[in-house]
């Protein structure tokens, strides 16, 4: 058994370190499309496309230090000689095709890596090293970015493997010259001494593929942060200048936050209270503008908050007094559906401004939302409805 790479034949090594990662890479792909082709309306749903996009995880992750075994190896071991030397542009576009693969086979599995350590929830990687990544905060614009590049250079590594097989199928079909029968073990004949020209140009060549791939995926990152993040006004006798709407959910036994980036409140409010009240409030949310860790997409479809079919969210309320604070008691409206709903909050007002906070726990069943799904261990029932704005007595 031949360790090392000859003349004429690929060592056992990188046999070895070839169809591993060729059978990793043929598992991961398809994986990946099923996941995101699978439906998720019911516990019993999510929890299978959990499982397919955890295996997908695990094995992208084998797939990262494969790559990087693999690429020290070629880096530092001596290819065995072209078959056909003469033929120096075929050649070195061989070349290029191998380090862009390689280069490949680290970027997209780091990158979906990365994505997954930046966001909230879903489909945990299964290795007992928890999930997080050193300097990788949860943040939806690393998330974003990071499966962005995923994305991207997904395709490059789909095009680089069509374009590898399709060069293993000219030589086995058409030159019939012995070049793929030296990647398989027990082929190669007796060991020469290797002559293989340095990879330089065909390297700088990878790397231009993957500087085009890099301008793509920032003109890509632009275009998806172009939303608005936080048109908060409204007309009455305070004017909102600040705040936010946050949530927490449960799935898959771990908490996602999320929050929504768009939304306005048109705000009665007079210290003296008339006829048992202080005011009344109507609060608009923009549903589009929520992101949810990676689970953004499906949690505004057709079957969660249905952004499509109803895209504002309203909370009309009188402000009324509570034993400790204030009470905005009245109805909200969501996903096409409206309950009663209690939002106890405190307030400090400071001259002109008022500073105001609150949370509440609503059940996602009250408005139809995951219908279907009837285990809180696949989705839980509660939803903690964070508020808290700076507004200006007008």
């Amino acid at each position: 058994m031949q360790l090392r790479n000859s003349g004429n034949a690929y060592g056992t090594v990188s046999k070895t370190f070839h169809w591993l990662t060729a059978l990793l890479i043929l598992t991961a792909i398809p994986l990946g499309l099923i996941g995101e082709d699978l439906p998720q309306d019911t516990s019993a749903e999510v929890a299978r496309k959990a499982l397919v996009f955890s295996i997908h995880k695990t094995i992208g992750v084998t797939i990262f230090f494969v790559a990087l075994l693999r690429i020290l190896w070629a880096l530092t071991e001596a290819k065995p000689d072209p078959v056909h030397a003469d033929r120096r542009a075929e050649t070195f576009l061989a070349e290029a095709v191998h380090w862009s693969l390689y280069a490949a086979l680290v970027v997209v599995p780091l990158s979906g890596w990365i994505g997954h350590a930046a966001a909230e929830g879903f489909a945990p990687i299964y290795w007992p090293f928890g999930q997080s990544l050193p300097l990788v905060p949860k943040s939806t614009a690393v998330e974003h970015l990071a499966f962005t590049t995923h994305w991207v250079f997904t395709k490059v590594l789909i095009g680089a493997l069509i374009l590898h097989v399709a060069g293993a199928v000219k030589h086995a079909l058409l030159d019939r010259d012995g070049t793929v029968s030296r990647m398989w073990f027990g082929a190669g004949g007796p060991a020469r001494p290797s002559h293989g020209e340095h990879p330089g140009a065909a390297i700088l060549l990878a790397a231009a593929v993957y500087v085009f791939g890099g301008v793509a995926v920032l003109a890509l990152s632009y275009e998806g942060t172009t939303q608005s993040t936080g048109a908060i006004g409204g007309t009455g006798d305070w004017q909102v200048e600040d705040g936010r709407i946050d949530i927490v959910v449960r799935q898959m036994g771990a908490e996602i936050e999320g929050r929504f980036a768009d939304w306005s409140a048109d705000i009665a409010f007079s210290e003296d209270p008339s006829d048992g009240r202080y005011g009344e409030v109507t609060v608009n949310v923009d549903i589009p503008s929520l992101t949810l860790g990676s689970v953004t997409s499906q949690a505004l479809g057709e079957n969660y908050f249905d952004a499509e079919n109803h895209p504002t969210a309203t909370f009309d309320a009188l402000i009324l007094p509570a034993d400790d604070g204030y009470l905005a008691d009245g109805t909200l409206s969501l996903a096409g559906e409206t309950a009663d709903v209690s939002f106890p909050f405190t307030l400090d007002i400071d001259g002109d401004t008022a500073r105001m906070e609150g949370q509440v726990t609503l059940d996602r069943r009250d408005f139809a939302i995951g219908e279907g799904q009837t285990n809180p261990d696949t989705l839980g029932f509660d939803v903690v409805v964070d508020i808290a704005l700076t507004a200006i007595r007008q």
